[in-house]
């Protein structure tokens, strides 16, 4: 399910504006970053695929673009973007 779809109180961005960012998980917290997901999985869920893939919130800062890129959905240009935010 999108989360277009998901009642408004309960979407990342909203929940981090009405609640502060400790009260997200790590995979909502990247989920606010990567913006889309793709067919049949929200940004969440995008996100969950990218931590259980290198383990952690440190283990995505510290994965290669080859590691990243094994998470369907997440490619280059998120990799760029990661790397970018996090210098």
């Amino acid at each position: 399910m999108a989360i277009t779809d998901w009642p408004a109180s309960e979407r990342p961005r909203e929940w981090l504006t009405a609640c502060g960012a400790q009260a997200l998980s790590h995979a909502e917290l990247l989920a606010i970053f990567l913006r889309f997901g793709v067919v049949g999985k929200s940004a969440v869920d995008l996100a969950r695929d990218l931590l259980l893939q290198v383990g952690s919130l440190n283990g995505v800062y510290a994965a290669s673009e080859k590691e990243i890129s094994l998470v369907h959905g997440i490619g280059a240009s998120k990799y760029v973007q990661l790397q970018a935010v996090l210098k």
